[in-house]
């Protein structure tokens, strides 16, 4: 199944994900400085939170998408319950 981000979608997903970068490399740099271990795993987490809502948003996407045209989402000979058990596997990977 491929996704099809459309403006707002794209720029949502895009700005989480460098969000979560942005946070990651905080990290980083924290524990180079030796900071506070509670300071560095309260980042971790904010960064976790911003991966996982890129991930939900992408889902959220293709299910919308499978909805909208489940024809074109059930490409290469693939049926309804096959797509819906690989949309489950995506979002319990994010569970």
């Amino acid at each position: 199944m491929e996704l099809q981000f459309e403006g707002d979608e794209l720029k949502s997903v895009l700005n989480r994900l460098r969000r979560a970068q942005g946070q990651i490399s905080g990290v980083i740099k924290m524990i180079e400085e030796g900071r506070d271990c509670e300071d560095v795993v309260t980042q971790l987490a904010a960064a976790s939170r911003a991966l996982d809502r890129a991930g939900f948003a992408i889902i959220a996407t293709g299910l919308q998408q499978c909805i909208i045209d489940p024809a074109r989402s059930g490409a290469d000979g693939e049926t309804t319950e096959q797509m819906k058990a690989r949309l489950e596997k995506l979002f319990l990977s994010l569970a």
